[in-house]
């Protein structure tokens, strides 16, 4: 599972994983906080760590949940279909319907708001996006399907609507000019589910400054957001697949309400507070932090605050800045990674 994801940390993970072996005993905990797409917190559960993986988002949590806590495909008992290839055949043959998709996102919608019709998505692409969130509400809703079957459908579709979304990397707007992809019908496809692996683990959700007291774990990782820009902004339309939910659309991208989900870590003001509340937080010895020379805090600053948890060590890995398909600023970044020690 694989799609463009301002901080993901796919990239990294050989030297990521290394870190944590040099950290912390074979089988030992580690707590993924920050989880994002889950890349990391799958990679450990791979080299047969037990994980506790948290993130703000709703679409995060149902990617943890898929990638953490699946040893084999769900049987989908209660559906009256023949296993998950057979709820996914039923699911794509589903006709489009104009539901809050189709109005506000394709170009044949008309936004409440008045504005002009978006283009996130065709029109057909939308109106499937809606007319399977609705099956999934129903199953959801009259309990036809388990809490973990929700969150491995709603995965796939959040997985299957990014491969057509008319977008240039995240969806804060979209393309004014229709991209190929985007062109391309809908289709939801079986994810690959990894058996062999322990599945002991614990998935949350919520800010990482509120999930810290849940954790007990032998290492803390902690990728937070660098910059300004929020996720729940720049991620709105796939959030609003992973609830099913029906939210007002604001302004020319139609944004759904998202202070809800609102980072600390995006402001300088308030960033150091939000790590403090981590540290105090969680019952954990040891922390690595994931960030950016590019980020709201310097190198300095960064050194300044960890050294109040404890000592501090620090890697410097160059990497390839995030850029959007359509451009953006690319060249190489260096890319931080500091282990606190108690």
């Amino acid at each position: 599972m694989s799609y463009r994801y301002i901080g993901n940390k796919t990239r990294l993970l050989p030297v990521l994983m290394d870190s944590f072996r040099e950290a912390v005993n074979d089988g030992a905990t580690v707590a993924d906080i920050m989880c994002g797409t889950a890349s990391v917190s799958e990679a450990l559960r791979e080299n047969e760590y037990r994980v506790i993986a948290s993130d703000m988002m709703t679409f995060a949590a149902h990617h943890a949940r898929v990638r953490l806590l699946l040893s084999e495909p769900p049987k989908f008992t209660e559906t009256g279909l023949k296993g998950y290839s057979d709820v996914l055949e039923h699911l794509n043959r589903l006709d489009p319907v104009e539901g809050v998709f189709f109005k506000e996102y394709s170009p044949d919608g008309s936004p409440a708001n008045g504005g002009d019709p978006r283009k996130y998505f065709s029109s057909d692409n939308a109106g499937m996006i809606d007319s399977i969130t609705a099956k999934l509400n129903q199953w959801h809703t009259e309990e036809v399907i388990s809490p973990l079957e929700n969150s491995l459908l709603r995965h796939d579709l959040v997985l299957a609507a990014n491969r057509v979304a008319n977008i240039a990397g995240t969806y804060g707007h979209h393309r004014s000019k229709w991209g190929k992809s985007a062109q391309s019908p809908l289709e939801m496809r079986p994810t690959e589910i990894h058996n062999g692996h322990r599945t002991d683990h614990i998935v949350h959700q919520g800010s990482a400054e509120t999930v810290a007291p849940l954790v007990k774990a032998d290492l803390c990782y902690i990728d937070p957001p660098y910059m300004k820009r929020q996720y729940a902004a720049n991620y709105h339309i796939i959030e609003t697949i992973a609830r099913g939910d029906t939210p007002e659309a604001v302004g020319v991208s139609g944004l759904r309400p998202w202070r809800d989900q609102y980072s600390d870590f995006c402001s300088k003001v308030k960033i150091r507070d939000a790590f403090r509340a981590i540290f105090n937080g969680a019952e954990c010895d040891q922390f690595m932090i994931s960030y950016s020379e590019d980020g709201l805090l310097s190198e300095e600053q960064l050194l300044e605050l960890f050294s109040e948890v404890g000592s501090v060590t620090l890697k410097k890995i160059p990497f390839s800045r995030f850029r959007s398909n359509a451009g953006g600023q690319g060249g190489t970044v260096i890319e931080y990674l500091f282990h606190i020690k108690r």
